[in-house]
This record gives structure tokens, C-alpha cells and sequence, in this order.
């Protein structure tokens, strides 16, 4: 577990004190323990209460905070504050203020604003860091450090100019490799000295955002970016874990946050966390995925819920509430698919500034006497009843997809084929297809151990990185399916295209030859024209978006085109490789093929829904201890029947045994 002071389900959230007065506290704490919350996110953003100038430091408020806390019986989750530095910082040492995409010099203001780079940033943030650990590592009410918050934000001031040669002189050792992985020699752009390589913004190479003229440049900028930022945490981190060995450490990410790759943030901290904020019209298949890809960055180890709103959002364009019922739902999507926490953001609503407006469990109206409050009251009884019995329980899965970050960055960097090809949407069409069929997904990296799945999924595997499609190759030969789709095995991890042909490294495995790519309008579609009926797969289909003029090369061809030049030509083929398939959907299909095509390829390797249920409910399952806790959440507003043949609900003490219904919004967790 996270930290066996508390074992059970954290239930709390980011409380701010500092920003109200001494005699809102102790009702904030009657209110608390009403509502179950048992662990409170303090000094988020006080660094400059705790640091008023350069020599001073001040951190009563917070001795009497988390003393106040403890002494009722609710835990800290205690921050760093060095995600928002102070006005003085500013003032006296500009460096830390970043430099936009534009380059232009920021002035002190919003948050996130300091340059990972910055010495002095560094410098005090490091230092904040060490003087809380050396205050608090012995104060029995702290149970995780909260690193800074939200990291992300590209800089492209000097510092950074500076650092990246730096960094690149490390990955490439001299000018003449990196021109080369650069492909230098296009444009005139060979250096011949590293002062003369810039950051790749709009003042150089890029525009709009991922428009560039060279993707190696612009690639090789995300990377250190990333790094960059990282290297910010493990400073903390590093100082935090000299005082306090025991105590775990994290930092909030953000599911499939662009900026970040998180799969080399999550080796560096000791449990992951995230802040899950779905839009009024998000799939709940798309939320179940980012789950799924925070539980992945640790190889399977639950992952902290450590933000949500109770209620509604103040960012988003439409901040709609939630309906009833929905956000304990939600709440149980995130234990259900790994999370041993469930925390808010906020548990008191501000008063002022750009988050007045978004939802806590304590409303502007100050009491017990609402709605939002009495569901997170409600679930928070609940949760204290299951104690310590889904602690670590973990979620099996015989079927991965694969997502990478740097893959997702040269995709959306690539000049061409489509502006509308989009690397997340096309992943999370193969997850939904998956979700809709209640088959259990890891979302893995491509460090990650193929021997242990059954099926691996890759769309869109524009980037193959060096011995990747050895390891693929080995997965397939030794029994797994692998499937692959249009706009993969294309270029090497320098973005450099692969030479002798289309899909490149994974041409042999795949037994087929791409000879061009057409790409259309969405709106144009074709046809996908199964030549040979195999298990739900019959018929045709639409596609769209991108095309592949495709030859097999002794692949097994599925399908075939409907209409255009390359009518009869194949779209889906198989190849048998060793004691393993590799399957290749060479354009972007309907949802229909996706259905038919997920249950085909899982009906072959005997991987079964874990429960036959009405559309829009969702099945997972988490497993400890030699028993199974089965999870059932209807998405839909109305009641349900399905059948049920052993268990018991540990929510309710309910018995099973055939037809049982479920609420509308309803969740049942059945232990067997």
C-alpha cells in the first residue's frame, strides 16, 4: 500500500488553509469528518508565504495546519509550493521566468511560469524542498510528499539554448552524428559548431505549434524539454528522500498530458498520481484509457486519483455539473481500473481569482446542507467500509496497447499525410473497441515485456525504435498476435525514414509491402470488403482518412478496397510469423470493423468479455489474494438487468445468484 499509516482508500483532497480566515478552519475540519476525508493536499502553491524573501523562511501557518489536521484524525499528502515561485524571485533573478514559443520573456504572473533550466530556480526550489523534509520528516500526520504540481510548459530562453547543447552533445557525442540523425544537409543546415544550434520555436524552425522544418530538431526539443522538467522533480525528490527514506513521493500528471513522457516520469516516482478532468462530452471509454495508460507507467502498481472535481469544473468551455450519481461512479472507474485513492480538487471552494468557480465538496454556502456534499459524504462512508480489502489488488490483463510519447511527437510533427491524423484518437479507437467488449487493457510502454500478454496492439507506429521490432518479432514467434496499423514502421527513432519500403523494420513480419499512402478529406470514404468471412468479420465496412496501396508479400489478404484506383487491392491482411499472427489494417475503419474485428482477433486467442452486460456498462476487474472483485458501473441514466451467477456486492452484503439489475449511474463491486 501507499503508506500503511492509513490503510484503506484514501478519501480527501488540495485544501488551502492560507487562504481563509482562523475561524473558517475548525468548521472545515467538522465538515471533513463528516464527509469521511481522511487525507488533505496542503502548500500546493504557498511558496511565497513560506519563503517571503530571499533569507526568510516561515512555515508556522503550516505547523499549525497539519498539527490542526492530525489531531482529527486526517493525514497530510504534504507539497513542496515550488510550482508557482515568488514575485520577489522574479524581480531579483529574471532568469527564472520562462521564455514563450514566440520568444518572448514572460513577466511574473499565472503559474507554471518558472524555466526548468534556471539556476536560481533550481537553486530555491531544491532548498524549499530540503528545509521541509528536515521540518516534517518526523511529524507522524505526513504520508506522501506532492512534488511541485501539474509540471509541464515549454521554455526556449537562453538557459535552455545553453542546456540543450548541452544535453545534445551528451545523446550524440559530436556534430557529424548529429547532423546526420538530423538530416542536416536539406535546407543548408549542417553546423559546424554547437553555439550555432538554436531551440526550435517560432522565431526558427516551427510554426503552429507542431509545424516544423526539421522534426529531428523539433523532436529532440520535446525530448530535453521533458527531461528537463524531470530532472526539476528528482532534485526534490532526491533532497526530500534524505530526510525521509520511508515516506513515498509523487507528483500529479495528467493521463495524456502532450508535453510530457510520462512512461520515464513514472520510473522516477515511487507511485503515480493523477488529476482526471473529463469534458461534459468525453467518452467514458477515453477516461477508462487514461486510467489505464497512469496504471501502465508502473508496470501494473496502483496509481493515486489524486485530483477530480465533486461537482463541476470552472476551464473547460461548458462546465456543466455532475448529474447525481455520477461522480461516485466515476470514482469507482478510477479504483476500479487501479486507483487506491479518491481525492479532490477542492475540498473548500475559493473565494476569488480564476478558480472561484470550480467545484468542492464545501460550496460558497458554507455547510452540510447540499447536494455535493451529502454524495461525497455518502461515498466516503462507503469507502471506509471496504477498508484495506482492494489495497494493492491488481488488474489482469492478457491484451496491451501500445502508446509512446516520442512516437505521438514525430506523428504530430510529421509534414504530412493529414493534419486530421491524430495520433490519441486513433489509439483510443482500438481501446474503445476493447472497453465496448469489457476485454481487460494495459496501456504499456515500449520498454515493456510483451511475453506476458496474449495480444499487443500498436496503431500508428510511425517510430520504430531501435531492437523494437526485434522484440515484436520475438512476441509473434513465440505465440502472440500482433496488430498494426496504416502509418507504421516508417521512420527510426531520429525520425528518419526507414529505407527499401514501407512498413520498414516490420515489413518481414508483416508479409506485405506499402507502396503509397493516399490521404483524403475525412468526410471521402472507402470500403473495406472482407474477401474471407472470418469470426464476426464479414460484409463491408466504411474507412477513411488514410489509405495504403498495399501488396502482400505472403500475407493472407482479409480484405480488400471497395472503390478508387486501388479497388481490389488489400486493406487487411494476416501473416503467420513463427507460432504467432501479425495482423495490418492498412486505412483508419469504423467503429463496426473495430467491433467485429477486436472480438475476432480475441476470440481466436479465447479472451472473453468478463460479463455479459447491457451496452454502457463498464467491466473490470481488479484481483488479490486468491479472490476476484468484480466491478459493474452503468453509464446509463436508466436501470439495467443482466445476469450474474456467484458473489457478493461489498457494498451492499448482496448475495448473487442470476437475473440481478442495477441503478441507473449504479456501481456493484463482486467479490468471488
Amino acid at each position: 500500500m501507499i503508506n500503511e499509516k492509513l490503510p484503506k482508500i484514501w478519501y480527501g483532497g488540495d485544501y488551502n488553509p492560507e487562504q481563509w480566515e482562523k475561524e473558517d478552519w475548525d468548521e472545515d475540519v467538522r465538515m471533513f469528518k463528516l464527509a469521511g476525508i481522511d487525507v488533505a493536499t496542503l502548500n500546493v502553491f504557498s511558496w511565497a508565504l513560506n519563503q517571503p524573501n530571499e533569507e526568510t523562511y516561515d512555515f508556522a501557518w503550516l505547523d499549525e495546519q497539519i498539527e490542526r489536521l492530525y489531531q482529527n484524525g486526517i493525514y497530510t499528502c504534504l507539497a513542496t509550493s515550488t510550482a508557482a515561485h515568488p514575485a520577489w524571485m522574479a524581480k531579483k533573478y529574471p532568469d527564472v521566468l520562462r521564455v514563450d514559443y514566440q520568444g518572448r520573456k514572460r513577466k511574473f504572473g499565472g503559474r507554471h511560469n518558472s524555466c526548468p533550466n534556471s539556476p536560481t530556480y533550481r537553486k530555491y526550489a531544491e532548498q524549499m524542498a530540503d528545509r521541509l523534509g528536515e521540518r516534517y520528516k518526523d511529524h507522524p500526520g505526513v504520508l506522501i510528499w506532492h512534488v511541485s504540481n501539474e509540471y509541464g510548459g515549454y521554455c526556449y530562453c537562453d538557459n535552455c539554448a545553453e542546456n540543450f547543447r548541452k544535453w545534445l552533445q551528451e545523446k550524440y557525442g559530436n556534430l557529424a552524428s548529429l547532423n546526420k540523425a538530423w538530416n542536416t544537409r536539406f535546407w543548408g543546415h549542417t553546423f559546424y559548431d554547437w553555439d550555432e544550434i538554436v531551440p526550435p520555436n517560432a522565431l526558427s524552425e516551427e510554426w503552429n505549434g507542431d509545424s516544423t522544418s526539421f522534426q529531428g530538431i523539433s523532436l529532440d526539443y520535446r525530448i530535453f524539454q521533458s527531461d528537463s522538467l524531470l530532472e526539476c522533480f528528482k532534485l526534490e525528490r532526491d533532497v526530500l528522500k534524505k530526510h525521509t527514506p520511508t515516506i513515498p513521493i509523487t507528483t500529479n500528471l495528467m493521463g495524456t498530458y502532450k508535453e510530457l513522457d510520462y512512461f520515464k516520469w513514472g520510473k522516477e516516482m515511487d507511485v503515480v498520481s493523477w488529476d482526471n478532468y473529463p469534458a461534459y462530452d468525453t467518452p467514458e471509454s477515453f477516461t477508462a484509457m487514461r486510467h489505464d495508460l497512469m496504471r501502465g507507467l508502473k508496470s501494473g502498481q496502483p496509481f493515486m486519483l489524486m485530483e477530480q472535481t465533486p461537482s463541476q469544473q470552472n476551464w473547460q468551455p461548458y462546465n456543466s455539473l455532475k448529474r447525481p450519481g455520477v461522480m461516485r461512479l466515476w470514482s469507482y472507474q478510477a479504483v476500479a481500473r487501479g486507483a487506491d485513492t479518491v481525492m479532490f480538487f477542492q475540498l473548500r471552494r475559493s473565494v476569488g481569482a480564476c478558480e472561484k468557480f470550480h467545484g468542492a465538496v464545501i460550496e460558497h454556502v458554507g455547510h452540510e446542507n447540499t447536494r455535493v456534499f451529502r454524495e461525497t459524504s455518502a461515498l466516503g462512508k462507503e469507502l471506509s467500509k471496504l477498508s484495506n480489502t482492494l489495497l494493492d489488488a491488481r488488474v489482469k490483463a492478457t491484451v496491451a496497447i501500445v502508446f509512446d510519447w516520442e512516437n505521438r511527437w514525430a506523428t504530430e510533427l510529421s509534414s504530412g499525410p493529414s493534419k486530421a491524423l491524430d495520433y490519441v484518437n486513433e489509439v483510443h479507437k482500438y481501446y474503445a473497441a476493447l472497453f465496448g467488449e469489457n476485454i481487460s487493457v494495459d496501456m504499456i510502454g515500449v520498454d515493456e515485456d510483451l511475453s506476458k500478454y496474449e495480444i499487443v496492439f500498436a496503431p500508428v507506429l510511425y517510430m520504430v525504435k531501435s531492437g523494437y521490432a526485434n522484440k515484436v518479432k520475438e512476441f509473434v514467434q513465440n505465440g502472440g498476435t500482433f496488430v498494426t496499423t496504416f502509418f507504421s514502421g516508417i521512420v527510426n527513432e531520429h525520425d528518419l525514414v526507414t529505407l527499401g519500403g514501407y512498413p520498414g523494420e516490420l515489413r518481414d513480419l508483416l508479409g506485405i509491402w506499402v507502396e503509397e499512402i493516399d490521404s483524403l478529406p475525412p468526410e471521402e470514404k472507402n470500403q473495406i470488403v472482407v474477401k474471407k468471412e472470418a469470426g464476426s468479420l464479414t460484409g463491408s465496412y466504411e474507412c477513411s482518412l488514410l489509405f495504403d496501396i498495399i501488396h502482400s508479400e505472403g500475407a493472407e489478404v482479409l480484405a480488400e478496397y471497395g472503390s478508387d484506383f486501388y479497388a481490389g487491392t488489400p486493406v487487411i491482411t494476416c501473416n503467420s510469423y513463427g507460432k504467432g499472427k501479425a495482423y495490418y489494417v492498412g486505412t483508419c475503419p469504423d467503429t463496426a470493423f473495430l467491433t467485429d474485428f477486436v472480438k475476432t482477433i480475441c476470440d481466436e486467442k479465447e479472451i472473453k468479455p468478463l460479463l455479459d452486460v447491457p451496452k454502457g456498462v463498464e467491466v473490470t476487474e481488479r484481483s488479490k489474494d486468491g479472490f476476484s472483485y468484480l466491478f459493474v458501473m452503468n453509464h446509463n441514466a436508466s436501470t439495467i438487468e443482466f445476469e450474474i451467477s456467484e458473489g457478493t456486492d461489498l457494498l451492499t452484503g448482496k448475495e448473487f445468484n442470476g437475473t440481478t439489475s442495477l441503478d441507473g449511474y449504479g456501481v456493484m463491486i463482486v467479490k468471488k
